[in-house]
């Protein structure tokens, strides 16, 4: 595991003598003692991701990852996926409460990975910050922490860069990698696809990680509403709800792969349910979702009417309350929702794969309306 203070390579051989004067480096705004504190603050989360394939501790070069563990696999195919959250960190930087964007990250990281069917190994993470404040940072990466355990990911490596003059003191952002594996014969995508396949939805926690640059500009900057404004509609304050960590689905959805058919799956994120649902519907077939067959929660409808957003600019921007979906065949989608139920994940079939129409190709509709 490696997680640097800063982005150089270059580290004092010795403590600073009690007394002594500020170093060079400290003068110009980087505090290598404030880093190497926030390491030693986030040993515990870290330690408690790593999987037997993890090999070595916290605070080398590189992290290590025992690649023999592939050995069991026919033909193990190798996937990659990398990311941020976007201005969600605003959010969390505006209430001063840094413990969940982590898992905000993975869920964005893993979940991305595991709809081609690979199970997500490691994760990588990459904090830049105006100031290390090893409390905040031990914050943040306790949040990724716990989205690799709940994603089954070892947390191997990382970096913290101090930028002062970049960034505000107070500032940060958070970005990451993921690397997993998938037998060749079992990739999940748009050629297993086809027609009378349906589209099992899996109910998300709320916004997740994207459309917060609409949502901010609707909620804080017109209305002028304040995080900490009570919201009778979201039964808290909208902060709260504003920082509701994203649904990791990638063990459920692995645990699905190995249970029944599945022919392709998509994550909802930025670009709402049509568009990222299109990725995976070849061009000679077409789906169409009902929207009566769910009830998006308080804070879509919220942002809609406080914005007067029209349905499709919210459909092309949020995910209305879908954050995964896969698409199964028909005799298979009664044992989906079952397992998927078994698991605690709200799920629901709310549309089916069609041959397409002469303008339908690849396309996804949605019509009727959400109940109320």
């Amino acid at each position: 595991m490696t997680q640097q203070p800063t982005t150089s390579d270059l580290r004092p051989t010795d403590p600073p003598t009690a007394g002594a004067a500020p170093s060079a480096y400290a003068a110009a705004g980087v505090d290598i003692e404030a880093g190497d504190r926030a390491v030693e603050l986030m040993k515990a989360s870290v330690a408690a991701t790593h999987r037997p394939e993890v090999l070595g501790g916290l605070g080398g070069f590189a992290g290590f990852f025992d690649a023999s563990a592939l050995a069991g696999y026919r033909h193990p195919v190798l996937a990659t996926s990398t990311d941020g959250v976007g201005t969600k960190v605003a959010i969390a930087q505006a209430m001063d409460r840094h413990d969940t964007i982590g898992q905000d990250l993975i869920g964005m990281l893993v979940d991305d990975l595991v709809v081609v069917g690979a199970e997500p190994l490691f994760v990588t993470d990459y904090i830049a910050c105006g100031r290390v404040v090893p409390e905040r940072i031990a914050g943040i990466v306790s949040g990724i922490a716990r989205g690799c355990e709940l994603a089954g990911a070892a947390l191997l490596g990382g970096e913290t860069a101090e930028h002062p003059g970049l960034l505000d003191p107070d500032e940060y952002d958070i970005a990451g990698a993921t690397t997993g594996v998938v037998e060749y014969d079992r990739i999940l995508g748009a050629d297993r696809v086809r027609p009378g396949d349906v589209v099992i939805a899996m109910g998300a926690s709320g916004l997740h990680s994207n459309g917060y640059s609409l949502v901010r500009h609707v909620l804080l900057e017109q209305a002028g509403w304040a995080l900490d404004r009570e919201v009778p509609e979201l039964g808290g304050t909208l902060g709260e709800e504003l920082l509701v960590p994203t649904r990791i689905y990638a063990r459920d959805c692995l645990a699905l792969a190995d249970a029944t058919e599945v022919h392709a799956m998509s994550h909802i994120t930025g670009g709402g349910l049509a568009n990222n649902l299109a990725r995976v519907v070849p061009d000679h077939l077409t789906v169409r979702i009902d929207r009566s067959t769910w009830t998006p929660q308080p804070i879509f409808s919220l942002v809609q009417q406080v914005g007067a957003i029209s349905q499709p600019d919210i459909e092309a921007t949020l995910n209305m309350g879908v954050g995964m979906v896969a698409l199964v065949p028909a005799g298979n989608a009664d044992e989906t929702l079952a397992l998927l139920g078994a698991r605690g994940v709200a799920s629901w079939a709310c549309g089916e794969v069609r041959e397409a129409g002469a303008e339908d190709g690849g396309r996804v509709i949605l019509q009727g309306r959400h109940t109320a």
